[in-house]
């Protein structure tokens, strides 16, 4: 028998006194089965190394049977991870279950999860088998596995719709051939939590041994309820919720570990538990699975979406600048978001406003302000995304004008398939002519080098974009680009039809703009070298 303690021994515990959840990942396996989803071998490293840094204490690897790649992934990712518990899937089969065993050879600490349809629907249809044979084969495979290790974790597929007698039948036969962790999924979705709830309830009070076993949850998100329905599995005694990251899965995807994490984390007070999952992990865990999946995060996905934590009403920034509160039940840096966002838009107000002018450096008078806030609101009603240099130019059109140091003389790009690009520049800098070469990993990179030679500067490029004005092989690009300096924005914009030269005038652009406005405190900060 696996108690909890002996799970997750050797995951940091937290300082509290409060029931343990463990956090069975299953990104690897389930998530990996959403279509167009799958995974390289290095990409499932990757992933299997930062769950196993964030504190997942079981990470389910893959389906060994399913597949050579699947059998290595696991086996490499058994003899990678120090920390998590590795599980390896298997159906009721001998040959399943051995082969699973045998990926998961080299871990430190592993798991065998076997599955069975018990529902009558999956039993005809699907399994072409008596209730009786389902019931033999629970024992059966169980048995096996726990030849082979003693973590051995028995699921009920379909188990939600599976008739409550014959569920705790084949409970109490998993329970008695060897079984420490007994998983109820809600495979299709279709449980509401109160019927979830009551599900691992009526098992945890009939069935004998219930107590020398852990109680899991597996719910998919059908009907928008996977992590409502896991919530209720723990409240009424499940003691591991089985999640993914993004909650990622087949068809609607399954509860999301992020969204497990931080409900318990946030709401303590109507759920008074626990997890080993560092949260401020959450954000680099979602983006890196959001890549190497090619799924990408829904804008206003919980906890890790982009703006999950970013606040554009007016009313809602006036609030959030008197007190975080007001709006925000979770600390951006708790989920590993820097800060909280507030995005200038057409439905800010003025104290917002205000203070976007006064972070650019602006003190205006009221009449000016007044003026300004007019200009603004004109503005976001035409464009979708008001960035910094929009506000600054709202108020330093002259100013802006008047500081354009730096000019771009000429350019002259080599690239090709022989080599790395070179390319050569001349600018005007404070009336002086400075030309530089460099080298690049294609041209813009060459060219952009070759400008920093002249112009130092120490500005991250965030964005660079390219689009045609016109129609035709002779349409001019429109190039813009996105600096950052100090957390402070900046975009420059240039055109041509020559596409790297629109790309120089835009970078030239930008750094302008970080001229202007360094100079009003350090004139020295960009110079030429």
């Amino acid at each position: 028998m696996n108690t909890i303690s002996e799970v997750s021994q050797s995951t940091p515990q937290p300082a509290s006194d409060k029931d343990r959840i463990l956090i069975f990942d299953t990104t690897l396996r389930d998530g990996e089965q959403s279509p167009g989803a799958s995974m390289t071998l290095e990409e499932k490293l990757q992933v299997a190394d930062i769950l196993d840094q964030m504190g997942v204490d079981i990470i389910e690897a893959g389906f060994p049977i399913a597949s050579d790649g699947d059998f290595e992934a696991v086996q490499q990712i058994a003899g990678r991870v120090k920390r998590s518990v590795i599980c390896g899937l298997s159906r009721a089969s001998a040959k399943d279950i051995d082969r699973a065993a045998e990926a998961l050879r080299p871990a430190e600490r592993r798991r065998i999860h076997t599955f069975i349809a018990t529902s009558p629907l999956h039993m005809k249809f699907k399994l072409n088998m008596t209730p009786e044979q389902v019931l033999q084969k629970v024992t059966d495979s169980v048995t096996r596995a726990r030849n082979h290790t003693d973590d051995v974790e028995w699921s009920a597929e379909d188990g939600t719709r599976t008739e409550h007698d014959f569920l705790c039948r084949c409970v109490e036969a998993a329970i008695k051939a060897g079984a420490g962790t007994i998983n109820i999924p809600d495979t299709v979705g279709y449980s509401v939590p109160e019927e979830y709830f009551a599900l691992i309830s009526m098992l945890r009070q009939r069935v004998p041994g219930a107590d020398d076993v852990i109680f899991s949850t597996h719910c998919h998100d059908d009907l928008g309820m996977a992590v409502a329905n896991s919530l209720a599995g723990i409240r009424a005694g499940a003691r591991q919720i089985e999640c993914t990251i993004n909650g990622l899965g087949e068809r609607a995807g399954n509860a999301a570990l992020e969204e497990i994490v931080m409900a318990i984390r946030t709401r303590g007070d109507v759920l008074p538990f626990d997890t080993g999952i560092d949260t401020r992990m959450l954000v680099r865990a979602s983006r890196m699975v959001s890549t190497v999946s090619a799924f990408p995060v829904q804008y206003n996905k919980a906890i890790v979406g982009k703006n999950a934590f970013a606040h554009e009403s007016g009313i809602h920034q006036d609030g959030m600048l008197k007190n975080a509160e007001t709006y925000e039940i979770m600390r951006p840096e708790d989920v590993g978001v820097s800060q909280t966002s507030l995005v200038m838009g057409k439905h800010s107000g003025r104290h917002a406003f205000r203070e976007k002018l006064v972070a650019l450096g602006y003190q205006l008078g009221e009449n000016a302000f007044e003026d300004a806030f007019k200009r603004f609101k004109d503005l976001a009603d035409r464009k979708k995304h008001v960035f910094d240099e929009d506000i600054e130019a709202l108020v330093e059109d002259e100013v802006a004008a008047a500081g354009e140091r730096i000019r771009m003389i000429a350019l002259t790009v080599i690239s090709g398939t022989g080599g790395a690009a070179r390319a050569t520049v001349t600018l005007d800098v404070d009336g002086r002519h400075e030309t530089r070469e460099s080298h690049g990993d294609g041209p813009v990179d060459a060219t952009f080098a070759a400008i920093r030679k002249i112009v130092e500067h120490g500005a991250d490029l965030m964005l660079y974009q390219v689009s045609a004005v016109t129609e035709g092989t002779d349409a001019q690009a429109e190039v813009s680009v996105r600096l950052e300096e100090n957390g402070k924005t900046v975009t420059g914009r240039g055109a041509d039809t020559d596409t790297m030269v629109a790309s120089a005038k835009a970078y030239v652009s930008g750094l302008n703009k970080l001229m202007t406005r360094r100079a009003k405190t350090a004139p020295e900060a960009l110079r030429a070298g």
